[in-house]
């Protein structure tokens, strides 16, 4: 890779409307949510079958590490191109090819293993191994894609759009959850590892052809650079947590404290069905299916609130959320079994879903409210990596919880920290804290009416 310094005269403008650009990104984000939904899904739930506990359970999340630390690489993307193929594609096409050809990897090695899993004493164990091994290095290519493709969204994105580009992010993302956490786990368990992991190669090749039929335009000017070949400092990253007076330390503390309770409660939530006689069908459909579509419902929905308010959003979504984390203890509390308590725990996941959806559209609209061009990949990273490192540390230490506290105070747990999040938010926002887009006079932060301001 170089320098970035693109020629003008090697792209063809960017693709017109937004329904084209919005199409590009969902793409790109189904190609991420389907192999994380896959491993997320299934590995807790074989895990459990083979009788592990919930502590090693809530630590397998570490797997997910690549997501935390990508902040440390990511200005490497801002400055890096893949010269010909744009700044952002020729990151975006090689990793998802190296995305490919893992799965693939994974599908021929573990094949033998994991049909042999009744017969052999040692090959759970190697199983266990190898879909931790394969979910470490697709996190690793995914988490490297995610850093340019949210970077591409910065630069295509008007902040008009942001709110509903936001919803198409989180709604493709779960749709490829729904693939892979659902439609994927349920064929992993009825046809084998090798063909399910196959087609899941398959469908990740796919979605990459709208990216290579693309054709990326150069990177025009930004206030925060003379040129469009700038250098980016790799401390970029880094130096977004210093900006604005270091109100952006404060903001990042914000993001993670929201996203804290969900990352405690939701993990569990799988493993509470199966210690309450849910089989691996059930729990593929309940969260990896109906929660996933819930969930990709609540993020278009989401998109459309943030528009006006991104504190509105923020605090509506949230402080419902809570309340539907601490409601998956009723299963435990009135002590329903799998028939009776289908319906209310189906209704628990749409509605829990449909929140969480709304909130995290809402969050990442206004994280990208913080992200500049010459920069984007960086900034918008640099948060994220926060709410990934938060979501880490709190999923990690869910199992520990379970186990400790039981399943009734550990949901009540994470309802309070949900609750704590949310009402954080009030004070960021009207203390200037958080940051705000402003276009079409008005903020894209309270709603509040202004003369159009350029974005900061």
């Amino acid at each position: 890779m170089s320098p970035s310094s693109p020629s003008p005269a090697s792209f063809s403008p960017v693709p017109s409307g937004t329904v084209a650009r919005l199409t590009l990104l969902a793409s790109l984000y189904f190609s991420q949510g389907l192999p994380y939904g896959f491993f997320t899904q299934a590995l807790p739930v074989w895990m459990r079958q083979q009788g592990l506990s919930l502590t090693i359970i809530g630590a397998s999340s570490v797997l997910a590490l690549p997501w935390a630390l990508k902040v440390l690489w990511a200005p490497l993307v801002d400055r890096y191109d893949g010269s010909r193929l744009g700044r952002r594609r020729g990151w975006i096409l090689p990793l998802q090819a190296a995305s490919t050809a893992a799965i693939v990897g994974l599908a021929v090695v573990g094949h033998g293993a994991a049909d042999s899993v009744e017969r052999q004493a040692g090959a759970a164990t190697t199983v266990l191994w190898a879909m931790a091994a394969a979910m470490f290095i697709t996190n690793l290519f995914a988490a490297t894609q995610d850093i340019a493709t949210d970077g591409l969204a910065v630069d295509i994105l008007t902040p008009s759009e942001r709110g509903v580009g936001n919803g198409v992010q989180v709604a493709a993302y779960r749709v490829g959850m729904v693939v892979g956490g659902g439609a994927l786990l349920a064929g992993f368990s009825t046809f084998g590892w090798l063909p399910t992991l196959l087609l899941m190669a398959g469908l990740i090749a796919v979605m990459t052809v709208p990216m290579l039929l693309y054709r990326e335009p150069p990177l025009s000017p930004s206030p925060l650079s003379s040129s469009p070949s700038s250098p980016v400092s790799l401390w970029a990253s880094l130096s977004f947590f210093t900006r604005d007076g270091g109100r952006m330390a404060i903001w990042a503390a914000a993001i993670g404290l929201y996203k804290l309770g969900d990352a405690v409660g939701s993990p569990m939530a799988r493993t509470m069905l199966v210690d309450r006689g849910y089989s691996v069908v059930d729990v593929a459909w309940l969260l990896g299916t109906l929660g996933s579509v819930a969930g990709m419902a609540g993020a278009m929905v989401g998109g459309l609130v943030a528009r006006r308010s991104r504190l509105r959003a923020l605090l509506m979504c949230g402080l419902v959320h809570a309340a539907l984390m601490a409601a998956y203890a009723l299963p435990v509390v009135l002590g329903l079994d799998v028939e009776d308590g289908r319906t209310l725990v189906g209704a628990l996941v749409v509605l829990e879903h449909v929140t969480g959806g709304m909130a995290t559209v809402s969050l990442f609209t206004a994280m990208m409210d913080a992200s500049v061009k010459a920069t984007g990949a960086s900034d918008y990273t640099a948060q994220a990596s926060v709410v990934v490192l938060v979501s880490g540390v709190g999923s990690a230490l869910s199992g520990l919880s379970a186990d400790i506290l039981g399943y009734l105070w550990h949901f009540m747990l994470a309802g309070g920290l949900c609750l704590v999040g949310t009402l954080a938010m009030w004070p960021v926002y009207r203390l200037g804290i958080a940051p705000r887009a402003h276009v079409a006079g008005a903020v894209m932060g309270d709603g509040a009416p202004t003369a159009p301001q350029e974005v900061r």
